[in-house]
């Protein structure tokens, strides 16, 4: 990974050159000379070696933006199919150099990296050029044993690993934690033709429930990091994009195995202003041969998961389009029913016995609201029968021959 996965200015310059010829290498370039041709350029370049001259920053700044391309097997395919459209529709991730910021600086970094927004630091050139030049202290990492210690923001701390063939085959682990939660990077060198160390692989620390770690599997199989960094920008976007991207940030270790004889690792300060503290191990296992079985099963099951994620992806997104466009036709369809429901319960309650009185139509012969003609009234007030039906002419009779019986009775009595 040379300096870094991805080091500080990866966002695009302003005049874009093609990253093959930015560094120096063919199209069809392997990742290891891609990783020694950035290495070279990026320790030449450096800031914190050229304070004085500024076009050696924008050139440093070029070198870290094409070896960000080329340096992940994604956007390096994007960037052969499609060139930089892709690359611009994506984003690029950023990444900074804590010792060439000011304080002022640095504290907004902190803030915003205290807010939760990633921000990928890149190790300082002095720390690189000294294991290059092999003028570094290396102390000594017995397999089975850990040790613990502070380094320095921006510093480094160096140990020697040496590994026997027994302990080479069956497979190393070097792990870094922090139980302050410190921010740091575990560093792998490989020895240089110089006599010098040259960065091979870097992992930056991850918060794992209360304590901070990274480590480095060397198994005889493929182990993946995750860089959590990884689309980021464009999760933040789209809030759903942060599901089937996650596993978007597993990243292949370049190193599978180490071979007998000793190695150099390190364990780098990246706090922004306080010291990092650390336990470092290195162990065999030999003796964790189940463990190291179900690390490969996972790993294999989870990048089926994310071949799986991102064809469901799709799917879900056409279904959310889809169900977008259903529940937006249910509140349609909603509105148009209430509103033919409440034009049909204004129609029925027209038709009403109760209506306003119109005295003033009284030429009309007729009530308004009453419904009754004239004389009506007359007729209401008259007693069931009384209307010329049957009932209404027994009564009657009934009544006519009572009175005339009755006085015909008084005249002959008296």
């Amino acid at each position: 990974m040379g300096l870094g996965s991805k080091m500080e200015g990866t966002s695009a310059p302003a005049n874009r050159r093609d990253p093959y010829e930015v560094l120096s290498v063919s199209r069809d370039s392997t990742d290891q000379e891609i990783k020694t041709a950035y290495r070279k350029l990026a320790l030449k370049y450096h800031p914190d070696k050229n304070a004085s001259n500024p076009e050696a920053s924008e050139l440093f700044k070029e070198v870290a933006y094409s070896y960000s391309i080329l340096s992940d097997p994604e956007k390096r395919r994007q960037y052969d199919s499609t060139g930089f459209e892709a690359l611009d529709a994506e984003g690029m991730d950023m990444e900074i150099d804590l010792s060439n910021l000011g304080t002022v600086n640095t504290m907004f970094a902190a803030l915003f990296s205290k807010l939760g927004v990633p921000i990928k630091t890149t190790i300082s050139a002095n720390v690189l050029e000294e294991a290059l030049n092999g003028t570094v202290t290396v102390r000594p990492l017995p397999i089975g044993a850990s040790v613990s210690g502070k380094v320095e923001k921006q510093c480094a701390h160096f140990f020697g690993v040496t590994i026997n063939e027994q302990q080479a085959e069956a497979g190393i682990v070097v792990r870094v934690t922090s139980t302050a939660q410190s921010k740091f990077k575990l560093l792998y060198f490989e020895h240089d033709v110089n006599g010098g160390y040259g960065l091979a692989l870097q992992e930056d620390s991850e918060k794992t429930g209360k304590v901070t770690s990274a480590g480095m599997y060397f198994l005889h199989f493929q182990v993946y990091r995750m860089d959590s960094t990884v689309n980021a920008l464009a999760m933040a976007k789209d809030p759903e994009a942060a599901f089937f991207k996650r596993l978007e940030g597993l990243q292949p270790c370049e190193v599978l195995e180490l071979k007998a004889g000793t190695h150099i690792f390190a364990v780098y300060g990246d706090n922004f202003f306080k010291t990092a503290s650390y336990t470092i191990e290195a162990l065999c296992t030999k003796s964790y041969e189940d463990t190291t079985q179900k690390l490969r099963d996972i790993e294999a099951q989870i990048l089926r998961k994310r071949n799986e994620l991102r064809q469901f992806e799709t799917e879900y997104r056409k279904a959310l389009a889809r169900f977008q466009e259903v529940t937006n036709r249910y509140s349609q369809e909603k509105q148009s029913v209430d509103e033919l429901l409440k034009q049909r319960d204004n129609i029925h309650s027209t038709f009403s016995v109760t209506r306003t009185v119109n005295n003033s139509g009284a030429g009309s012969g007729l009530s308004n609201g009453s419904g009754k003609f004239p004389g009506e009234d007359s007729k209401a007030d008259q007693s069931p029968g009384e209307d010329g039906g049957s009932d209404g002419k027994d009564k009657s009779a009934k009544k006519k021959w009572f009175n005339l019986n009755l006085k015909g009775s008084d005249k002959k009595l008296g």
